[in-house]
Parts: structure tokens; sequence; C-alpha cells
């Protein structure tokens, strides 16, 4: 039988008058083993902040691969972070909040807010509305405020803490809602569907180092059209247009905190194949959540730790010196750093506090190359070796001047490739979905150690092409071809 727990940033907000549930301290929930282990686990994150790279963020993030079901989902909290994002999801309920707001006395820019607690609201005749509401954000405590210009509409959606949710009457609805809630089934929102047969490649043109060059890109225009897929270049100031395509390709560096995962999320909303999806954005952009992932799912990583700001620690235990450290959403060997004694250790993780309330601590293996395995669709495409940059540890060495140096490359076909590499880099890229991947691993004496997976993996035209040339080009354009034809056939 599942089990609920209350996640909140100190015991001291729950109050004696709450509903009778078990409570946890999020630094107990983020480090202790009992809660790294125990499965079948319902999360109410009540943090009190949700802010990207909190402690009540990875509270959110580190639930789903312990198999913890968790309200608010990173997705959720993607979502409310950006105006941009949260407002496609609330076109649908225009005709609803004209129904609901028809009596109500009405100026330019007047304003009206809305606590929702648990889907739940004190006004019986908006009852349905904030229902609708809390289906498409699944967060605890919402502050939902109307403005009406011409007509009612939603304007801001934010998640509320308990601190500041519980005046009165808050305080009794919140008891209430939560009540009501635990002994409800856990609810899943359902995604929209549509379809067409247009492809659209963002990019970015001004990019130093996007995943694809100009040459794959044509490629992937040709490879298209061979298909009977008409494939067109955008930007971001084509946001307005994504609605015209039937599928989207994401041919930029993605983050959460960007426009990449505002088109993403928007395709994913307007039932758009797209690759990146928003899930596998989420779930790959951080190095935490990986790390965590694969300590439970037992894929073999350099021994890590992760450092929780305001805890100190050394690495003179397990790990030892040199120790590799990492921010959670680096990219391309930035936001990596490594510390070779107790002193650089404690500079770096003082800085990098700055920037993130947990941090990765990890094992250094030296090696060569680092492999790369690209995989769509849990199937294997191609397999290169990055070997380090001249006189330095990683692939990509980031000189204080802003250039970037890269190191060498080899590309192998498949089949001369170690299984045991192709096999583990296809294992974790099975727990992350069905997307388009990059796995990275280093190979030594002792065996193969998973590094990181990457939603958006480099597919340069003279690179990662060179063994299946056109035919990778036309595989990835085939598999668009198929996801479309499946979504066109289930309608």
């Amino acid at each position: 039988m599942s089990v609920h727990i209350v996640v909140v940033e100190s015991l001291k907000d729950w109050q004696p008058d709450f509903p009778c549930v078990p409570v946890v301290a999020a630094s107990d929930y983020l480090s202790k083993a009992e809660y790294l282990k125990t499965k079948d686990v319902r999360v109410i994150n009540l943090c009190r902040s949700y802010r990207y790279l909190s402690t009540g963020y990875f509270c959110s993030l580190l639930a789903e691969p312990r198999s913890h079901r968790v309200i608010p989902t990173v997705r959720t909290l993607t979502s409310l972070s950006s105006k941009a994002i949260y407002s496609l999801n609330v076109e649908d309920l225009n005709g609803t909040i004209q129904k609901r707001f028809k009596k109500r006395e009405s100026r330019i820019d007047q304003t009206f807010e809305l606590p929702i607690f648990f889907g739940r609201c004190e006004d019986p005749d908006l009852q349905d509305l904030s229902r609708q509401i809390f289906d498409l954000f699944q967060c605890p405590l919402l502050r939902v405020e109307f403005r009406y210009q011409g007509k009612w509409h939603v304007d801001t959606v934010k998640p509320m803490h308990l601190a500041s949710a519980m005046s009165e009457p808050n305080r009794r609805l919140f008891i209430e809602a939560l009540n009501s809630y635990l002994v409800k089934p856990w609810r899943t929102p359902r995604a929209r569907s549509r379809s067409r047969y247009d492809l659209a490649i963002l990019r970015n043109s001004a990019e130093t180092m996007p995943p694809s060059n100009a040459g794959a890109l044509q490629k992937f225009i040709k490879a298209g059209k061979k298909l009977g897929v008409d494939v067109e270049l955008i930007e971001k100031k084509d946001y307005g247009r994504l609605a015209e395509y039937d599928a989207l390709f994401i041919r930029e560096t993605t983050n959460i905190d960007h426009y990449t995962y505002r088109f993403a999320r928007k395709a994913q909303i307007e039932g758009i194949v797209v690759i990146d999806d928003p899930d596998s954005i989420l779930k790959c952009a951080n190095k935490v959540y990986l790390a965590e992932l694969m300590d439970a799912h037992r894929i073999s990583t350099p021994k890590s730790r992760i450092l929780q700001k305001g805890h100190a620690e050394s690495m003179n235990g397990d790990i030892g010196f040199p120790v590799v450290l990492k921010i959670p959403d680096g990219s391309f060997s930035r936001g990596v750093f490594k510390a070779d004694n107790e002193a650089e250790f404690r500079n770096l993780t003082g800085k990098l506090f700055k920037e993130s309330d947990l941090i990765l601590a990890q094992e250094f293996l030296y090696t060569p190359f680092d492999w790369r395995i690209g995989i769509l669709n849990g199937q294997a495409l191609f397999a290169c070796q990055y070997f380090m940059s001249r006189a330095h540890w990683q692939v990509v060495r980031h000189r204080s001047s802003g250039k970037a140096v890269e190191g060498n490359f080899r590309t192998l076909p498949l089949e001369e490739t170690p299984k045991s590499v192709v096999d583990t880099a296809l294992a974790i890229a099975k727990l992350i979905g069905d997307g388009l991947y990059g796995v990275d691993l280093k190979q030594t004496e002792d065996g193969v150690y998973v590094i990181e997976i990457n939603d958006n993996p480099n597919i340069d035209a003279g690179i990662e092409d060179r063994i299946l040339g056109d035919l990778l080009y036309q595989s990835i354009m085939a598999e668009f071809v198929r996801r479309l034809d499946s979504q066109r056939n289930h309608r």
C-alpha cells in the first residue's frame, strides 16, 4: 500500500493542527538511506521554495529515480516558472472562465486572486475551474490571479508555500483539502494529441558549439525530402509559428531555463512530435538526477556523492583526490571542475554552492578518450571515441579567452565497438525514454562506467556520420515519420 509523506524545509513549518501524516525534513529526504531505497511512496513537496536548483526543486527532481510519485513534479515546476509555458496550458479554460466570471463586476486591469489547495477553493462557483487548473498544474498550493482586459483571463499562476498561505480562511481550506487529497487515488494528467506532416529543426545560427553543424543540417533536410517530409530550419523568433508543423527536432543546446525547453513543452502540449521531448531535457540536464537514477538501477558509474549546501564534507574518504565537481546542468564540459586537494575542493564547492543547493562530486577516472554511443528509440545508431583535448583532462577545454579547444575523434562501426559499452549505454537510455540520446562512457581495466547521458547529442557531418553516412540522417528522419504515422493511425 502506498505511503504518503510530506516534505518540508523545516519541521517547524508543520503546525500541530495539520493532518496527521509523516513529515520529513527536505535535507533528510535528500540524504538519508531510508528514502533512497523505499518504494511506493507518494511525496507531497511543501518546501518553501521551488526555484531552479533549490532544495525544493531537488526534492521533486530526485523523487522520480527513487520510484516515488511526487507533487509537484519538476515538469510542473518548470511550467510554472515561465509565463510563456503556463499560458499555453490555460488557453482551453477561457470558456469556463468567461462563464464563471460573467456576473463579476469588471473594469480594465481589475484583478482577482484565487487560492487553490489540492484542487479546491473556497468559492463553490469556482470549484470546477479550480479542479481544471489543478489538473493542468498539479502543485499543492497555487495562487491564480485573473485579470480583466476586455474579458477575464488567467494572468499568473504561482506556487504558494505554507508560511504565506496559512492565513484564515486558507488554514481551514488547506486542512480540508489535504485530508481529502490523501484518500484519493493518484492522478496523472493526460496529454493532448494532433497530427500533420512538416518538420521544423530549431537551431541557433550564432551558437559556437551547436549539436549539428551546417553540413549535418543540410543532410537532415535532404533525408527528410526523400521520405516525403518538408524540413524547415527555424530559430527562436519562430516560436509563434510552431503550431504550423507536425514535428520539431531541436538541434540547439538545450537547458531547462531556456527557450529550447519552452519550444519542446509547447510542441508537446500541441501534440507535435518532438525530439528532444521536454521530459528527456529535464532528466538529462541534471547530473544529480542522473547520478541517483544510475545508483538506483545499479548502472556502473565512477564513485559519486551528492553534496548538499550547508553540510560540510570532505573527499578524503571513499572518493579521495583528485575529485571531479559538477554543477547539475552543465554542458560541453562547462560547469565541470577538478579539485586535486582539500584546499581546491573547499574553494570550488564554495563557488558552486552559490549556483546550486546540490552539486555532484565524482571520482576522477582518466582515460585517453570517452566513448559516445548515439541511441534513438532504444537502438544504437553510432559509436565514437572522443579524445581528451591536448594537455587537458577533458574532451573540450574552455580557455579563459572564451575559446573552446576540442580533442580528436574516431568513429567506429557498432559491430567493432565493445558489447559491454553498447549494452551499458542502452541500459541507461532505456531509463530516460525513447528519444535521441548520446551516452558518454569510460572504459577501464575494471569495467565500463557511464559518465552522463545527453538529450541532444552531437551529430556533425564528418564526425558521427563517418560510418553510416547519409543513412544516419535517414534513420533519424524515418523515426519521425514512424511516430507521425503512429499518431495519425491512433486518431
